[in-house]
């Protein structure tokens, strides 16, 4: 398959790792960022102003993530040492099926039920994504990561657009599918298109995971002193690593800077719809420019990895900003269905390109054997990021009232973000790595 091998997808592992960001971008895609928010703000809170719902679906955005942002440490150093990283990424998954599945039964008005639901399908999402993340270094040599982990977002903007489109279809047009059409239709048959698109994202979710747990071999549990419940050898750990983060010097500065500049990214991606919305966009305009997000993400997620194995991860991620901070300043003048569109289109040509490199790049400077409890830490500072832009996005809209009011303050963490990043020195970060892992192999033998 010279195609395939020509995007790092060589092996059956590296492919079957690779379809898990195409499994997820149902739920990732049309549920968390295209359908749920807009049908929470119109059809959810009954009778409640469309500033309102905003507020809420943003604060419990911002508590799902807390809860697995603050877990994700234990059970990464947990699932080094138990081998359990692909079981991990496994129950969690299940998890957020189910949840997403539940979204089906909530009728008009029952906005606690919806947000708990969601809420629990976020926390499944996302803490799947610690365990997924952990395995690049496993299934991937360190000269193919930037292209294997592109590809990865480029299937996940493909699936998620192409799922996307069929329940955009669905949506718009449910008498194609024979579903009850038209006027005078009680309000469980009018939300009967939406409902089941979620339950066809969590279907979708489930079956596309099958391979990357059948097919990616549980990397070998690390090593740890004999006579010592696992549980407290975790803990323990995770407080030595935690100290020892000066050691990787390099690393911990990504981090940080990745904290500030994901924060940015995270905001844009969860509340573009709900923002769409509040200013007047129309739905069909707000589904659609997400949908198109989607398939102009495809190519340029795939032209991030070709770049980064040109100029290098970090260079091309500093592109990817400096067109972010272009977004943030112009999203305050959008003002027609039109203006957001051009946007859309814009965000996809750096949104998979900047996760993707960021996840390879971080995967570079960490030992491998120790990539779950890292990776745990990784999860931390992205859902930080995830918490604290919904955060003060929700402060400043509870504040002014208007959340144009608080768009262009977004560009203040890519700003930041890009500053630290100069501080990064990633050819030290790597050796730091590979000194680590051979020490830790040395006390294995």
């Amino acid at each position: 398959m010279p195609l395939l091998k020509r995007f790092g997808l060589r092996t059956p592992e590296v492919r079957a790792w690779a379809m898990y960001d195409w499994a997820n971008s149902g739920m990732l895609t049309l549920v968390a960022t295209a359908v749920f928010p807009v049908f929470f703000a119109s059809a959810y809170v009954s009778g409640g102003a469309e500033a309102e719902a905003t507020s809420r679906f943003t604060l419990a955005t911002t508590i799902g993530l807390a809860i697995i942002a603050v877990a994700s440490p234990f059970l990464g150093t947990l699932a080094d040492y138990s081998a359990a990283k692909v079981r991990l990424l496994g129950g969690f998954m299940l998890l957020g099926v189910t949840a997403t599945m539940g979204l089906f039964f909530i009728g008009e008005g029952q906005w606690v039920f919806a947000l708990v639901a969601f809420s629990l399908a976020n926390i499944g999402l996302n803490g799947s994504f610690t365990f997924y993340d952990s395995l690049l270094p496993h299934v991937a040599a360190p000269e193919e990561r930037d292209r294997v982990s592109s590809a990865g977002f480029a299937l996940g903007y493909l699936g998620g657009g192409l799922l996307l489109a069929f329940g955009l279809a669905l949506i718009q047009f449910p008498g194609w599918f024979g579903l009850p059409s038209g006027d005078g239709l009680t309000p469980g048959q009018a939300t009967l298109p939406v409902r089941l698109s979620f339950v066809i994202a969590a279907l979708w979710w489930f079956v596309f995971a099958l391979p990357v747990l059948r097919r990616v071999p549980e990397p070998a549990a690390a090593p740890r002193p004999a006579g010592r419940s696992l549980v407290r050898e975790t803990a323990g750990q995770l407080a030595r690593t935690f100290h020892e983060l000066r050691r990787y010097r390099d690393a911990s500065i990504f981090l940080l800077a990745f904290l500030i500049y994901n924060d940015g990214i995270g905001t844009i991606i969860r509340l573009a719809a709900i923002y769409g919305k509040e200013i007047g966009i129309t739905e069909s305009t707000l589904i659609g420019s997400i949908l198109l997000t989607q398939f102009v993400g495809v190519p340029f997620a795939i032209l991030f990895g070709r770049l980064a194995g040109r100029i290098g991860a970090k260079q091309a991620i500093y592109i990817a900003l400096a067109v972010y901070a272009g977004i943030s300043v112009l999203g305050f003048f959008v003002r027609t269905d039109l203006h957001f569109v051009a946007l859309a289109c814009l965000v996809g040509t750096v949104q998979g390109g900047a996760q993707a490199l960021s996840r390879s790049l971080f995967s570079s400077m960490i030992p491998k054997s120790k990539s779950g409890e890292f990776f745990g830490f990784y999860a931390v500072f992205e859902k930080g990021a995830a918490i604290l832009g919904p955060l003060v996005f929700w402060i400043a809209l509870a504040t002014t009232g208007s959340s144009r009011n608080a768009i262009l303050s977004i560009i203040l963490f890519f700003v930041t973000g890009a500053l630290l990043l100069t501080r990064v020195d990633i050819a030290r970060g790597q050796a730091t790595a590979r000194d680590a892992e051979a020490e830790l192999n040395r006390v294995a033998a």
